[in-house]
């Protein structure tokens, strides 16, 4: 009897407790000083864009917007009414309509996403953007000539170019083999600036042969056991490790992503309690896309993540938290980066941040980080909703960047900017009941061209002494990058930043 009534009360106490994961982090030492391992396990181009030289026709890429000008007609090609109806060839100058976003293929074939998201194909009236589909009949061939690669032939699933007849007909029945300005299916191909150099550019680029080497490579190289002594040796506590949806399906992910990314997560926890650090994990790229940039993992730059993803992007987190909750160093799970609040609803969101938490403490006591929507939204929208939520942080994002009015400031004017407003903003958002507050990127450059290094200096401090005061911590952006003052390491080797 008494044996039993001990078992009774073990199983009671074991039932009762906290298990080793959801305990896990009670040891938390706030405020946490991070920093992101930004274009590793998510692509971002312009940290290390000759990760990209090895791809043919490299300025192709998915996502790439381009425009063609006929010669014969000096007229634009146009998709009618920006989709659902005729190509046409009538356009003296050229925007939203006549930009064609590409699909790659392979190198050299592609199939052109228009305005209202239909595909270039062949159809009753000719040349025509109506399928919502890409299939073999929306698939065309971008020719281009050798003394000039942005002049172009438009090779069709038929094995024709497409020509400019007239300014209303543009056919694909052309066998021709000029290069004259007169000849009707030649055209000036013109690649707008600031294509996307994500994770999906990088490995459809680089196709299925050499894209998992290219990718591997990559990961064994950008973050290392030595990057992690280096953080916690200088005054780091944290990584945030931004990670894309295909994760969850690793080792063999969706084309054309490839696996690998999931053994350097799991070796960045080893690192990290090795030396001390604990993690945050950031689905920094959940499928669909939440803001259309190329951090977001996206193929076109089209944001379309919405109420249809949520299930299929909680299942990504719950993934995540399984497989983590046993670490002792996991400090939080973040369950969307940077939503963009001209796409993402506040309805959509809240509901998907609330199944995002529930699938989180089906498994661990992590803190659970809600990102604020960018763009046109309330600072303050998500702290009711959060505040009735345990272990909640709310994520802002602070760059002196991206505007006119930061290009328009002087040096004092940018870190007088950062004392007083972005104090302002911080004291705003910290509530004595309600979440913590993190913030999560920033960054020691700013819109100034003519800063001495003692400006950086002081420009950084500023934002040391203000996001110091931030209740969860702050995380630079990023550990590594070209730009200098954009790479915390570069920051720290060159005495600009001491943590």
């Amino acid at each position: 009897m008494t044996y039993i009534v001990f078992l009774l009360f073990f199983y009671l106490t074991i039932s009762c407790s906290p298990s080793s994961s959801r305990a896990q982090n009670a040891n938390l030492n706030l405020p946490l000083k991070a920093v992101n391992l930004g274009n590793w396990l998510v692509t971002e181009g312009w940290m290390k864009p000759s990760r990209f030289g090895g791809i043919i026709n490299k300025d192709l890429l998915d996502g790439t917007q381009v425009q063609f000008l006929s010669t014969k007609l000096n007229k634009y090609l146009c998709s009618e009414n920006g989709g659902g109806t005729v190509i046409v060839a009538n356009r003296d100058s050229a925007s939203g309509w006549e930009t064609f976003r590409l699909w790659r293929v392979n190198e050299s074939y592609f199939n052109f996403r228009v305005f209202n998201k239909q595909f270039v194909g062949l159809g009753s009236q000719g040349v025509e953007a109506v399928s919502n589909t890409a299939t073999d009949s929306e698939t065309f061939q971008i020719v281009r000539n050798d003394g000039d690669l942005n002049r172009v032939r438009i090779r069709a699933p038929n094995g024709l170019f497409l020509q400019a007849q007239s300014e209303m007909l543009v056919t694909a029945d052309y066998a021709g083999s000029s290069w004259d300005d007169n000849d009707p299916s030649v055209f000036k191909m013109t690649i707008l600036p600031n294509s996307l150099r994500g994770e999906f550019q990088i490995t459809n680029g680089y196709g299925p042969d050499k894209a998992p080497q290219v990718m591997q490579d990559h990961w064994n190289s950008y973050i290392t056991e030595e990057d992690f002594n280096f953080m916690s040796a200088n005054g780091l506590t944290s990584v945030r490790i931004p990670v894309g949806w295909w994760i969850a399906q690793d080792p063999t992910p969706p084309r054309p992503f490839v696996g690998g990314s999931l053994q350097a997560l799991d070796r960045a926890f080893t690192w990290a309690e090795k030396y001390g650090m604990k993690v945050i994990v950031d689905l920094h790229a959940p499928k669909a896309s939440q803001n259309g940039n190329d951090h977001s993992g996206t193929r076109d730059g089209y944001p379309e993540w919405g109420d249809s993803n949520i299930d299929e992007t909680v299942a990504v987190i719950e993934f995540l938290a399984a497989r983590y909750a046993g670490r002792p160093n996991l400090a939080a799970i973040e369950l969307m980066n940077e939503p963009d609040a001209r796409i993402v609803t506040l309805d959509a969101l809240t509901k998907y941040y609330k199944d995002g938490y529930d699938a989180v403490r089906k498994h661990t006591n992590a803190y659970v980080i809600l990102s604020n929507r960018l763009g046109p939204a309330n600072s303050k929208e998500l702290i009711s909703f959060a505040s009735g939520l345990d272990r909640v942080v709310i994520d802002v994002h602070y760059y002196n960047l991206f505007s006119d009015m930061f290009s328009n400031m002087n040096v004092k004017q940018n870190i007088d900017f950062i004392n007083n407003q972005r104090s302002s903003d911080l004291s705003t958002l910290t509530l004595a009941n309600g979440p913590l507050v993190f913030v999560g990127e920033w960054t020691g450059e700013f819109a100034r061209n003519d800063a001495s290094k003692e400006d950086y200096q002081r420009f950084a401090q500023a934002q040391l002494d203000v996001y110091g005061r931030a209740t969860f911590g702050w995380a630079y952006w990023a550990y590594k990058c070209k730009q200098d003052h954009w790479s915390l390491r570069w920051m720290i080797d060159n005495n600009i930043i001491k943590l």
